[in-house]
């Protein structure tokens, strides 16, 4: 391959040079005789309307851009005392996970108590009303033979907390083969 390529610009080279003969003459005559009578003609350019001059008169008005509006605005309304999760409250494991990745797979009954034996990962854990799990503060607040009820807190775009209901379903076994 590196002997070829040489070899190629050499023969690149002579092709070349043999174009710049008197052959061509004829072409150059053709063409000066064809475009003799030929004129370009550029069309005009568009006239530019200018536009109309508007003055701006929000120079005393407040800004709406402006973060402190937005901030004084979420105290106003979040001062009133309402629902907020309690984050000095100690973390439970289940609250490292994303609701969607839990899964419940049985019940047991203690006395008349239901608890659901909740899958995360390849770990299995013993939940109860008032346990805590997914990472939006969810507390269990009912079990039943076919599924679990949480209650959520989430903020809204203003950062007020509202409550959310959530439910995970008793995932059905496949019978294996």
């Amino acid at each position: 391959m590196k002997r070829i390529a040489p070899l190629l610009a050499v023969l690149a080279a002579l092709v070349l040079s043999a174009c710049d003969g008197e052959d061509h003459q004829s072409i150059r005559q053709w063409m000066k005789e064809t475009t003799q009578g030929m004129k370009g003609r550029v069309p005009p350019l568009p006239e530019i309307k200018p536009f109309p001059i508007v003055a701006y008169d929000a120079g005393d008005l407040k800004d709406p851009f402006n973060p402190a509006k937005i901030e004084t605005e979420r105290k106003s309304r979040t001062s009133g005392g309402g629902i907020k999760p309690d984050f000095d409250r100690f973390k439970e494991p289940l609250e490292a996970y994303p609701l969607d990745a839990l899964k419940m797979v049985g019940l047991i009954q203690k006395g008349k108590m239901l608890n659901a034996v909740i899958q995360a990962d390849k770990s299995v854990f013993l939940v109860k009303i008032g346990s805590y799990m997914g990472q939006n503060f969810g507390m269990v607040v009912n079990i039943t033979e076919s599924e679990l009820q949480l209650k959520e807190l989430v903020q809204d775009p203003v950062g007020d907390w509202e409550e959310r209901t959530s439910t995970l379903q008793l995932q059905e076994q496949e019978a294996k083969k």
